[in-house]
């Protein structure tokens, strides 16, 4: 009897025992290079564990199961534990989510934990961790060339990991790249990573360079350059040696950060600063040449207006010559052959007008002048073109030459309208008919009459077609945003001049483009799916890289100082990318 009531009560305390499930967290805030334990208990014997995806960490080990029976003082406890052992992929707060078990039927979740990920953190010293070893051979440095720069000054940025010579790197992976918000940057490739020797802290290190980088600040003040963060995999001596008496290693991995910069940049000086200034800096040449001085009735001349040496020469706009109205100068063709070494740019930039003489005669192009601040002598110079003289040898005569025997024509022909007070009697007259038969009941009456009869199956028709266009949502939708693209297109071209207006109305209508021919929506837009839904479409690599390009500049917009040829250029590639596409997408 005891036996059987002793069952009974193990039985009902089974029953009605409370079924725990939880999730711990080793730590609730952590640093971006240190590791997180996640340990999910419960008191009963679940089945099929499920565990969350671990979303913006990296699983480095697990999962390892533990479990736990005991009996004590008639009391049976049971404990089965799955521990993850993560680290964090990104900065900011992350949920891990729900994992869940079976236990007699029923689903078990635990609560979602939140972690607060902040920077890399400086670890404390233990002799039993070999990340301290790491933590003393690698170091990722950024160097800046100079951190007191005026603005459009070029200064590079060169980050170098530094990895001592006991250790072995076998793969990186960037976490997180720099930014260069307020920056024109420029990368410089890097073809083949190679190993060179060094100092670090005046100890021997090995180091590769990872990246090289010229920027131009675009504003004065402090702006801040973001770190370059990487993960690591390393290969790590240990105290253990193989059969052969060979070192062993281990392998780990830890997440280094350059650390970000802060450039305080010097505004350009307003002493001295001339009225036609157009942010060039640096040191320049300046021409003005034409291509021939004499010309014949129907020729035309190209005037060349370049700008050469080094310095931003992507970054402010050429003069605009000045001609007589009997010159007709069209819009220039800009060109550019600059490269950027790490000492930044160089080359040349120029815009050639084609000019064509309307009359013979003289004319004069009157000097041009381009003004730059030169870094050498941190002073603001001015370089003043020659005067032009144009030769026109034949062709008709400007009408302004002539004043004098326009005004005696002028005077002859008030003499002879004051004169001419009689005219001549026509000799020919014209007679209507004066007995003409009513409109009423005529041929044309009943023409009149019967066309609204003969047009009602046109009406029918032409309503039919309209419901069934108006019932095409999809087909009506992609014709509006045709429109729309045409639209923004034209009000890009009004507004030529004006940065932030211009390259929105472009974006809009790149934007706008895409929804007609590809059917997607603006929020589905990525720089990937546009490549890919294009190529399905047949159209030419060479013009999808020219699409993504003008998007790209339409991005760099909002960062960058553009001119009006820049503008102009954009224009004109948005509306020949267009084109080129309307013919080749089937």
């Amino acid at each position: 009897m005891k036996k059987l009531v002793f069952i009974l009560l193990l039985t009902c305390q089974t029953i009605f025992a409370q079924v725990q499930f939880e999730a711990k967290a080793s730590k609730t805030s952590l640093g971006l290079n240190e590791r997180l334990r996640i340990d999910f208990t419960m008191n009963v014997d679940g089945d099929n564990f499920v565990p969350p995806a671990f979303e913006g960490f990296r699983v480095i080990a697990g999962p390892s199961q533990q479990v736990s029976q005991s009996w004590v003082n008639g009391k049976s406890s049971f404990n089965k534990t799955y521990s993850y052992f993560l680290l964090p992929t990104q900065k900011g707060t992350i949920s891990v989510k729900q994992a869940s078990i079976e236990y007699n039927g029923q689903v078990y979740k635990t609560t979602p934990i939140s972690i607060k990920v902040t920077d890399a953190v400086q670890q404390p010293r233990d002799p039993n961790d070999n990340s301290v070893s790491i933590n003393d051979a690698l170091h990722l440095v950024a160097e800046v060339s100079k951190t007191n720069p005026y603005v459009n000054e070029p200064i590079t940025v060169v980050y170098k990991l530094y990895f001592s010579h006991n250790i072995g790197i076998s793969n990186w992976r960037e976490l997180d790249k720099p930014k260069y918000n307020d920056f024109w940057s420029q990368n410089i490739d890097i073809k083949q990573l190679v190993a060179e020797e060094g100092n670090y802290n005046g100890e021997r290190f090995r180091f590769v360079v990872l990246r090289k980088t010229v920027l131009y600040p675009q504003k004065s003040g402090k702006l801040e350059i973001e770190p370059l963060s990487l993960d690591i995999d390393v290969e790590l001596p240990t105290n253990r040696r193989n059969i052969f008496g060979q070192v062993m290693l281990t392998k780990d991995h830890k997440r280094v950060s350059a650390g970000s910069k802060i450039i305080n940049v010097k505004p350009l000086p307003e002493n001295g600063k001339p009225i036609d200034f157009s942010g060039a800096v640096g040191k320049f040449n300046f021409k003005v040449t034409p291509s021939k001085t004499t010309l014949k009735n129907g020729e035309s001349m190209d005037l060349e207006v370049s700008v050469s040496g080094s310095g931003n020469l992507k970054l402010f706009s050429l003069p605009k010559p000045v001609v007589p109205t009997a010159l007709e100068m069209y819009d220039p063709v800009h060109s550019e052959n600059v490269t950027t070494p790490l000492s930044g740019m160089n080359g040349k930039i120029s815009d050639k007008y084609t000019i064509i003489p309307q009359f013979k005669g003289n004319y004069t192009i009157k000097p041009m002048q381009f003004s730059y601040f030169d870094l050498g002598t941190n002073s603001y110079k001015t370089i003043t073109s020659n005067e032009i003289t144009i030769n026109v040898a034949d062709g008709p005569s400007s009408p302004n030459t002539g004043t004098a025997n326009q005004d005696n024509a002028s005077a002859e022909k008030k003499t002879v309208s004051a004169q001419d007070q009689f005219k001549f009697i026509h000799l020919k007259t014209k007679l209507s008919q004066i007995n003409k038969k009513d409109f009423f009941g005529s041929t044309p009456y009943y023409v009149l009459l019967g066309i609204p009869f003969l047009l009602i199956p046109f009406i029918i028709l032409f309503k039919k077609k309209k419901e069934a266009i108006d019932g095409d949502v999809m087909g009506n939708k992609l014709k509006m945003n045709n429109k729309l693209a045409k639209k923004y297109l034209s009000e890009a071209k009004k507004q030529l001049g004006n940065k932030e207006p211009f390259y929105v109305a472009l974006e809009k209508s790149l934007h706008n483009f895409l929804k007609a021919k590809l059917k997607i929506e603006t929020s589905e837009m990525s720089k990937d799916l546009i490549k890919e839904l294009l190529a399905d479409k047949k159209a030419q690599p060479e013009t999808i890289e020219k699409f993504i390009q003008i998007t790209e500049n339409c991005e760099l917009a909002r960062y960058a100082q553009f001119s009006n040829v820049a503008m102009q250029q954009d224009f004109d590639k948005a509306a020949e990318v267009i084109s080129e596409l309307e013919k080749q997408i089937s």
